[in-house]
C-alpha cells in the first residue's frame, strides 16, 4: 500500500542514472531511502490496526445483507429483525459448547473459550441496550445495502439503527470506534 519507499527509490535512481547499489553507509540517499522505508512500516502498521478494529462493523453488515438478500432485498419487520439479530448474537454458542465440552473436569477455561464468552456477553449487553445494524426497515434503505460492495467508506452513507430486545427502534450514526 504504502509507496515512500519505491518513489524515493525512483529518484534516486534517476540522479544517479540506474544505480541505487553504490550507496555510502551514511549519505543523505542512503538515509532517504531509510526514513522511506521506516514510514512504509509505520503506516502499513497502522493500516493493520485500523482494518482489525473495523472488522467486526464489516463483518455485522455483511451478516445482514446476505440475510436481505436470501429475504428477497425487502424491508423487514422488527420481529424479524429481532429474529436476524437473535441469530447474530448466538453465532458462536455451539462453537462455545464444543469448546466447553473438550475441557476436562478442574480444568480452567482455555483462551478460546474466554474468548467466546466475552464475545457472546458483549453481544448479547449490546442487544439489550440496542443492537447497531443498517437500516433494513424501508425499501431504499435496503436498496442502498444491497448496492454495498464491502468498502469502508460507503458505510457511512448507510443509515443505521439500533434495535433493542424490547423491540425499540431508534435511528443512529455510524461507530467511529470498534464495536464487540
Amino acid at each position: 500500500m504504502p509507496s515512500t519507499l519505491h518513489k524515493t527509490r525512483k529518484q534516486i535512481s534517476k540522479k544517479r542514472n540506474g544505480e541505487v547499489n553504490a550507496l555510502h553507509e551514511k549519505s543523505r540517499d542512503s538515509l532517504r531511502l531509510h526514513k522511506a522505508g521506516v514510514r512504509d512500516q509505520r503506516l502499513e502498521k497502522l493500516a493493520a490496526a485500523r482494518n482489525k478494529r473495523e472488522q467486526p462493523i464489516v463483518e455485522r453488515v455483511t451478516f445482514f445483507q446476505q440475510k436481505v438478500r436470501e429475504k428477497g432485498s425487502e424491508p423487514l419487520e422488527v420481529s424479524a429483525i429481532q429474529a436476524l439479530i437473535h441469530t447474530y448474537v448466538h453465532q458462536y454458542d455451539e462453537e462455545y459448547d464444543a469448546v466447553k465440552k473438550t475441557r476436562r473436569a478442574g480444568r480452567p477455561a482455555s483462551t478460546k473459550e474466554d474468548l467466546l464468552k466475552i464475545k457472546i456477553t458483549a453481544l448479547e449487553k449490546e442487544y439489550q441496550a440496542g443492537f447497531l445494524i443498517p437500516d433494513i426497515t424501508s425499501a431504499e434503505s435496503v436498496k442502498s445495502l444491497d448496492a454495498w460492495e464491502g468498502s469502508w467508506a460507503y458505510l457511512s452513507s448507510l443509515p443505521w439503527i439500533k434495535v433493542t430486545a424490547a423491540g425499540n427502534v431508534r435511528k443512529a450514526e455510524l461507530p467511529s470506534k470498534a464495536i464487540v
